[in-house]
């Protein structure tokens, strides 16, 4: 995929969730909307989901599309948990060489990760996307979805 391309899918994507996003009520909604808008969007993209933050230490499954995965992930497990740990995106270009990485799915070779708050500034998830390719994420991928993830905080309940 070029870059040019990767634009293109993402300016999709964010018009498509800045027309939707307005009419979801919760953030369930606004977390599955997301999802199913960038999967659908971008062909890199292997698994995408979010991990909800349930308490101080623990991220649990929310709405996602992709193969089956890890239910629950500690905030010092894997990218996932770095991500809500330093609240700073995350990109992996080897998830087999991340410290710590969790094998929900053999298949993710790649993963990006962005923290997600609600409007007062507290992190009430995670976006998690993979990849089957090796370093599929960049700063174009970076760009987008940590905009993304800012449009959602007006919508995101803590």
């Amino acid at each position: 995929m070029t870059d040019s391309q990767k634009i293109e899918g993402y300016e999709r994507a964010v018009r498509q969730i800045a027309g939707l996003l307005p009419h979801c009520r919760d953030s369930v909604a606004v977390m599955a909307t997301v999802a199913s808008v960038l999967h659908d969007a971008m062909p890199h993209y292997y698994w995408t989901g979010f991990y909800r933050t349930v308490s101080p230490d623990i991220l649990s499954i929310g709405p996602y599309q992709g193969t089956p995965a890890c239910l629950e992930i500690a905030f010092d497990k894997g990218v996932c948990g770095h991500c809500a740990t330093t609240r700073t995106t995350v990109v992996a270009d080897d998830v087999h060489e991340f410290p710590g990485h969790i094998a929900c799915d053999s298949r993710s070779r790649s993963e990006i990760v962005v923290p997600v708050f609600d409007s007062g500034g507290v992190l009430v998830a995670v976006l998690d996307v993979d990849s089957t390719e090796l370093a599929a994420f960049d700063e174009i991928d970076k760009r987008y979805l940590e905009d993304i993830c800012g449009q959602m905080s007006e919508f995101m309940q803590g």
